[in-house]
């Protein structure tokens, strides 16, 4: 996700809302991605994101920022020092970003720990799975809590395989890991698509899937409807004639991901929406007179993940943290992204995704309520009358705003400055914690 640090106090409220800051790259035509024939959306994400040479997390993947040391955030007297000092760090370090864990090492990643162990069946060996662990600040924090404060057996048997798609990445967390020498023989890296159904094996014993920032960057689906009442067609997209620009095609919806996700949603596909008959017919009326197009953007990349990590997890328990929602988002649609790209030490956002190249992030909010109806939908294959209610549910969740997850499961004394300001629970208003455990039911 791109971020817009500035040492004016002004850009304050922007980069609070994003924290990760971005250089310039190199631009690639985003024609390229496209071939003769047209593609989905989601795939023409995941190409201007994660092309093996040009996508924008290739470009950048050496690039991940981390912290020499920790923030000793009790020496600083308050917000106006803590941002001083954050932009002394931006420019000295030729960095990309800084997640909440870096930036919050190691209480960020303790907080995690906390959650886990709470939590954890220790009658079986602790086994995690992170997800694009980034430069390992994760790993090496939840596993010195684990060392400091769980059972000796419990650390001693315990395993941690990060599932990293970058190999730059990989190399890194294993650097980070291995600050702690005992920490290398419980951990691995696995340098591949954690969306991959192929990479993975079949593990009946509980474990836990750490998810940091993930969920944001996964591809997304885009319907198209010309009306309020028309049906809804799929968008994907294809070269102009001359082959210099890119444009949307609306085709009808066959797509098995997109109709599982709308399902799934509870969207209609032919556009209608359930209420009276003087409702629709008021709404036939009014489509007429003020047509209105419609775009809805469906996150069938977490529905692909959680499906592949349910068939190959099918007991595991589940953390995840992203944002919940973008301010000044100029692309139509509902879940739309920004599209973000940084030049010149400036950062400006993009009209449309289209104009995504191996500079540009294109980073999504995340709808926590339709998390939690995939999470469910996925772990047993529900139909989506029932996600609503009890039946047949094998999950237990809840969704935590960051500062009540911390303040539950971290320390966050050690956050704060010394006026009582605390960035790790005032600044990141816009995001959530997702936790998921299996539960016994078997009705």
């Amino acid at each position: 996700m791109a971020a817009r640090l500035a040492s004016s106090s002004k850009r304050l409220s922007s980069f609070l809302i994003s924290s990760k800051v971005t250089p310039f790259c190199r631009a690639y035509s985003s024609t390229n991605i496209v071939g003769e024939s047209p593609i989905l959306v989601r795939d023409f994400i995941h190409s201007a994101l994660y092309d093996p040479e040009h996508g924008y997390f290739s470009q950048r993947s050496a690039s991940v920022g981390q912290l020499d040391s920790s923030i000793k955030f009790n020496q600083l007297q308050g917000r106006k020092a803590y941002m001083k000092y954050l932009d002394a760090i931006y420019k000295r370090s030729d960095i990309s970003w800084f997640t909440p864990v870096e930036l919050f090492k190691p209480w960020y990643a303790h907080g995690i720990a906390e959650a886990i162990m709470r939590t954890a069946n220790f009658s079986v060996p602790l086994k995690i799975y992170e997800i694009g662990g980034g430069s390992g600040t994760c790993a090496k924090g939840v596993m010195d809590y684990i060392k400091l404060n769980a059972p000796t057996r419990v650390y001693d048997n315990m395993t941690y395989v990060s599932v990293e798609i970058s190999p730059t990445l990989a190399k890194k967390q294993l650097e980070t890991v291995g600050e702690v020498d005992s920490h290398l023989a419980k951990f691995s890296v696995e340098c591949r698509d954690a969306a991959d159904p192929n990479e993975w094996g079949h593990e009946e014993q509980p474990c836990w899937v750490i998810m940091l920032e993930v969920l944001d960057n996964l591809p997304h689906d885009l319907i198209y409807s010309k009306d309020q009442v028309s049906s809804w067609m799929e968008v994907w997209v294809q070269k102009t004639r001359d082959g210099q620009e890119l444009s949307e095609l609306y085709k009808p919806l066959e797509d098995p991901l997109i109709t599982s996700c709308m399902e799934i949603l509870d969207i209609s596909k032919d556009g209608s929406t359930r209420g009276s008959m003087a409702g629709s017919f008021a709404k036939n009326i009014w489509a007429k007179i003020f047509p209105s197009p419609r775009k809805c953007w469906l996150p069938t990349g977490s529905l692909k993940l959680l499906q592949v990590l349910h068939g190959a997890l099918p007991k595991m328990s589940l953390i995840a943290s992203d944002f919940s929602y973008l301010p000044d988002v100029r692309i139509p649609g509902e879940r739309a992204p920004l599209v973000s790209s940084k030049k010149d030490g400036k950062s400006s956002d993009l009209n449309s995704y289209l104009d995504a190249k191996g500079e540009a992030d294109i980073f999504f909010p995340t709808d926590f309520w339709l998390l939690e109806r995939i999470d469910h939908h996925c772990s047993v294959k529900l139909k989506p009358r029932d996600i609503s209610s009890k039946k047949g549910k094998k999950r237990r969740t809840l969704t935590l705003d960051t500062s009540s997850f911390m303040e539950e499961f971290g320390l966050p004394t050690k956050t704060r400055t010394k006026d009582g300001y605390n960035p790790m629970l005032d600044d990141f208003k816009n995001t959530k914690f997702y936790l998921s455990v299996p539960t016994h039911n078997t009705k």
